[in-house]
C-alpha cells in the first residue's frame, strides 16, 4: 500500500500564521475546517491565493488544508500563500533548482518565496497614532 505524503509549509504575514498541509488530491481548498470560498469574503483575496498554485499549474493536483489564526482576511491570505509556497516547494525539492522546470525558478521568479515584511508600526507616546500628532490649537 502507498503511504499518502503530506507537504508542509507555514507562512507568516502581518499578524498571522498558517500552517499549509499539502495531499496529493482534486484541488480542494479548507480553511480551518470551512471550503475557501466561504471563509474568505472577496473572490479577489481567494485569487491572490491560489497564485502560486496557478504558475506552477499545480491547481487541480494538490488538496490544500490550512490552519490559519491571527490578523484580518489579507493578511491571512498572505500568509496562506506564503504557506502554499512553502509546501510546493518542498514537494519539488529532488528537482534541480537551475532547471527551467523547477518550481523554486517559477515561484521566485513571481516574486512569491520572500516574506513581506511589512508590519504595523508601533504608536509614539504623545501622539494619537503611529505618526498622527494632535491638532495644534494656537490659542
Amino acid at each position: 500500500m502507498a503511504e499518502k505524503r503530506i507537504y508542509i509549509g507555514t507562512g507568516r504575514r502581518k499578524g498571522s500564521t498558517a500552517r499549509v498541509r499539502m495531499t496529493v488530491g482534486n484541488g480542494k481548498i479548507t480553511i480551518n475546517g470551512v471550503d475557501v470560498n466561504q471563509y474568505l469574503p472577496y473572490d479577489t483575496l481567494v485569487m491572490d491565493l491560489m497564485q502560486p498554485l496557478e504558475v506552477t499549474n499545480t491547481k487541480n493536483t494538490f488538496d490544500v488544508e490550512v490552519n490559519v489564526k491571527g490578523g484580518g482576511f489579507a493578511g491571512q491570505t498572505g500568509a496562506i500563500r506564503l504557506g502554499i509556497t512553502r509546501a510546493l516547494l518542498e514537494y519539488d525539492k529532488n528537482t534541480d533548482p537551475n532547471s527551467e522546470t523547477s518550481f523554486r525558478k517559477i515561484l521566485k521568479a513571481a516574486g512569491f518565496i520572500t516574506r513581506d515584511p511589512r508590519i504595523k508600526e508601533r504608536k509614539k507616546p504623545g501622539l494619537k497614532k503611529a505618526r498622527r500628532a494632535p491638532q495644534f490649537t494656537k490659542r
